[in-house]
């Protein structure tokens, strides 16, 4: 049986087969005898996505009482879910990251701990993902933003909205009417200032 380790782009925690690109973190937040979640789903404000291999190190998934390892689907669905790059075993990409996060935000010599501390807010609501609303047309979004209606959660990428899955990505059925915005504020900006994430080579494929 899969381990409850998948991030949505919700920020929920879900069980499934398919790992994805990247790992990742919010602290400890499960039981290393039963390899299985905590009520909390987050113990640090610092949530981060990782590589799932660097320098040859091999961690045993929820093996102990160190980080959680948490898996998603690519870059995009990271930044939905409120995390950024680490910058221990991402060094470049988090650096890359943090100077768009201050153009695209008007500010300068940020840390880390500057940036979780406003991703925290603008990811959650009363312990839930916080939505926002989409400040210009869908089609005007950066790619990689993220956004949500009803139950599904779409990625956009060259204006077009594609459905998300944790296999992957796929046209969407329908033109969206009522989407509000998944990707945190903040990275929005910073998306749109031109950090590119690593998108699933299934968007990638639909893109072609």
């Amino acid at each position: 049986m899969p381990l409850q380790n998948r991030v949505t782009p919700s920020g929920d925690i879900i069980a499934t087969p398919h790992r994805g690109l990247f790992t990742g973190n919010r602290g400890i937040i499960h039981d290393p005898a039963t390899k299985t979640l905590l009520k909390k789903r987050w113990s640090t404000p610092a949530w981060l996505t990782c590589l799932c291999e660097f320098r040859g190190w091999r961690r045993k998934v929820m093996g102990g009482r160190s980080w959680t390892e948490l898996f998603f689907l690519d870059e995009a669905t990271a930044f939905a879910a409120g995390h950024r790059p680490c910058f221990f075993c991402r060094r470049h990409d988090a650096v890359r990251f943090r100077a768009a996060w201050e153009q695209g935000n008007g500010v300068t010599g940020v840390r880390a701990r500057d940036i979780d501390a406003v991703l925290h807010r603008e990811r959650l609501s009363g312990g839930k993902k916080r939505l926002h609303a989409v400040p210009i047309p869908l089609e005007e979004l950066p790619d990689g933003a993220m956004v949500q209606e009803g139950t599904e959660s779409f990625l956009v990428l060259q204006g077009r909205a594609l459905l998300w899955s944790p296999s992957g990505y796929r046209n969407a059925p329908n033109a969206l009417q009522d989407a509000m915005l998944l990707t945190p504020p903040s990275t929005l900006r910073a998306l749109s200032a031109g950090y590119r994430p690593v998108l699933h080579p299934s968007a990638m494929a639909l893109a072609a």
